[in-house]
């Protein structure tokens, strides 16, 4: 077994041996909560970005980057009586590829408080959007490179325009936030950025698409998630220097924020051979929800990131 050592020597690049101390064990169980919650938790409250991996009955894709360890339904319900939140929203994984079998399976057995966002392909039909409706998916997620964001975001926008309560998710680099601009401004659907829109919380405020971000949140014609700060800052535990970032998308649109875990908190390791089995990061999730109250002390702000607009977006 790999030690906890081995693990981050191996990544090979800086700022995950800043993670060090929220890596608890390889090969552990997806992690929990260890901070009680410090905040009335409002009645509804959503984890909007989650993912469940079980490969034993859903085999990852062929050509996949990396295999995550399992983490099941289970599982997520523990962390989210912990989290004192009601619903949750299942994202897919670029591990499963186009395969949605196992994201889709989860939203049924979470039931009418889940929802799920897939990825589709030129073989998805109209007939399977309306099935995976049904079954509680409500937008799609993309993977934007600057050199084709444009493109590739028109075509999303065409594939659900007709789906007024579908929207888009991805997670992209500020770059190419700036680059599709004009096209988020004109998408009859909504937009969702994940993971504060890539930004860095050691480039400031004033790091280059930072204010595109903030100008499309302000004007409503995107979603921001504040999830995953690990993923945003090297700060752990509680990412001092994300603060300011995140303080200024919720002021930028109270209405346009949404929040979310990214539990289990899968992590590609550069060396690993795609078919490795590659350790979940244990991050305390109840200290990063504690966060949120930092970041919007409003309770009346901190209602509609959680329930509010999730219920907008997501159509619970």
């Amino acid at each position: 077994m790999l030690t906890r050592r081995q693990i981050l020597i191996g990544t090979g690049i800086a700022g995950v041996v800043a993670l060090a101390d929220r890596v608890a064990t390889a090969f552990a169980n997806a992690s929990q909560p260890s901070t009680p919650v410090n905040f009335d938790v409002p009645k509804g409250a959503c984890d909007c970005h989650t993912h469940i991996f079980d490969p034993q009955r859903f085999p990852y894709a062929e050509g996949r980057a990396y295999s995550p360890e399992s983490a099941s339904v289970a599982e997520m319900r523990s962390l989210h009586r912990a989290l004192h939140t009601d619903r949750v929203v299942i994202v897919q994984p670029t591990s499963y590829g186009m395969d949605n079998s196992c994201t889709l399976d989860a939203v049924k057995q979470l039931g009418p408080a889940a929802r799920g966002i897939v990825v589709v392909g030129e073989k998805t039909t109209e007939e399977d959007l309306d099935q995976m409706h049904r079954g509680g998916i409500r937008g799609i997620r993309i993977h934007l490179e600057t050199s084709v964001a444009k493109q590739h975001f028109k075509a999303a926008v065409d594939r659900i325009k007709r789906r007024s309560n579908w929207h888009i998710e991805t997670y992209a680099q500020l770059s190419v936030i700036e680059a599709i601009k004009d096209e988020v401004i004109a998408s009859p659907v909504s937009v969702s950025f994940d993971h504060f829109g890539g930004a860095q919380a050691a480039l400031g405020l004033h790091q280059s698409g930072f204010d595109v971000l903030l100008s499309l949140v302000h004007s409503g014609k995107a979603y921001a998630k504040v999830s995953a700060p690990y993923r945003s800052s090297n700060l752990a535990p509680d990412y001092s220097d994300l603060d300011p970032l995140a303080k200024a998308l919720v002021a930028a649109n109270p209405q346009r924020i949404i929040w979310g875990t990214d539990w289990p908190h899968p992590q590609q390791i550069p060396g690993h051979k795609p078919e490795e089995i590659t350790p979940l990061f244990q991050i305390d999730d109840g200290r990063d929800l504690n966060q949120l109250a930092v970041w919007a002390p409003d309770p009346a702000q901190r209602k509609a990131i959680l329930v509010d607009n999730p219920a907008r977006l997501y159509g619970f």
